[in-house]
């Protein structure tokens, strides 16, 4: 990752992650949550890796997309095993939190609101905590899941404090363009992603 301002301070490959913890345990005791240790750390790991927008971003043959969250459903609900659901249904929750906590304002603003963004991933991380509950090395994470989905609203409002002192500029810039063109269907927002190889989907109004 290359070096960029964000807030006051400078942010490198090397201390992204620990910029981020800074960012999300300030942002933790600003909003008065409770959430355990691991569960914050769960969510540092989210922003540093979608920091990369090739994390974010999927191939398919018709250039990079971030996929509808009900594409991560359906993926879940026909996976033909267990590995491939609780991926899908990770997926599904890891990319509402993220679009939720870092674009809420526009959310409200557009036909699919902040609200579906909250009950898909709230939903993804209590099947996964169930999921995962039955065997002894998944307690732990059931402890993660089961509190990301309980506290999803919150969280989508620490992401929020946070993104507001703390986005990398280019892959700040590329989902302000894809913003910009769910919310209003820009052509030129369009063909700004095209030259970075995202391909806008066909329907704006599914997330």
């Amino acid at each position: 990752m290359t070096s960029t301002t964000a807030g006051s301070g400078l942010i490198t490959g090397m201390d992204v992650r620990s910029y981020f913890q800074d960012g999300v345990s300030t942002a933790v005791h600003n909003q008065q949550l409770t959430v355990s240790d691991a569960t914050i750390v769960y969510v540092v790991n989210l922003l540093t890796e979608f920091t990369h927008s090739e994390n974010l971003y999927e191939s398919t043959p018709d250039g990079r997309q971030i996929k509808p969250l009900a594409g991560f459903y359906s993926e879940a609900v026909s996976a033909e095993d267990e590995k491939a659901a609780r991926a899908a249904l990770k997926r599904l929750g890891d990319v509402a939190l993220f679009i939720s906590g870092l674009f809420s304002q526009s959310l409200q603003r557009s036909l699919v609101d902040i609200d579906y963004y909250i009950a898909m991933g709230g939903t993804a991380y209590d099947c996964l905590a169930n999921r995962v509950q039955s065997n002894f090395s998944g307690r732990a994470l059931c402890q993660i899941y089961t509190e990301l989905a309980e506290q999803f609203a919150g969280l989508v409002d620490v992401l929020a404090e946070v993104a507001d002192t703390c986005q990398p500029q280019q892959n700040q810039d590329l989902l302000r363009l894809y913003e910009r063109w769910l919310l209003t269907g820009s052509e030129q927002a369009a063909g700004k992603l095209r030259e970075q190889g995202i391909i806008p989907l066909a329907n704006r109004t599914r997330h």
